[in-house]
């Protein structure tokens, strides 16, 4: 994982950092799937998490953890050429 030098700030909800994972790039039949027709990842790590919310919760996931996220969850951004998603912690579904 890079060293990162972007830290999410709070505010009322947590937020979180995420690097989306790669899209498929073979269907499971073997397929290749053309740049035009792969869908957004709704998975990625997370990169870097907010201290605390204004109400005083700790955030539930970690720097390093596998989450699931909705489909059009966050803001992109870009930093250094790698892209990466920040979004509030309740915009996680599941932990992996």
């Amino acid at each position: 994982m890079a060293d990162v030098k972007i830290q999410p700030v709070a505010g009322t909800q947590n937020r979180v950092v995420v690097k989306a994972a790669e899209a498929e790039t073979k269907s499971a039949g073997g397929i290749i799937i053309p740049d035009s027709a792969k869908e957004k990842p709704q998975r990625g790590t997370v990169i870097s998490v907010s201290a605390v919310d204004d109400k005083g919760n700790s955030p539930v996931v970690k720097t390093g953890d596998t989450v699931l996220y909705g489909k059009y969850a966050g803001t992109e951004v870009q930093l250094d050429g790698q892209d990466y998603l920040i979004m509030r912690e309740s915009d996680i579904f599941a932990i992996l």
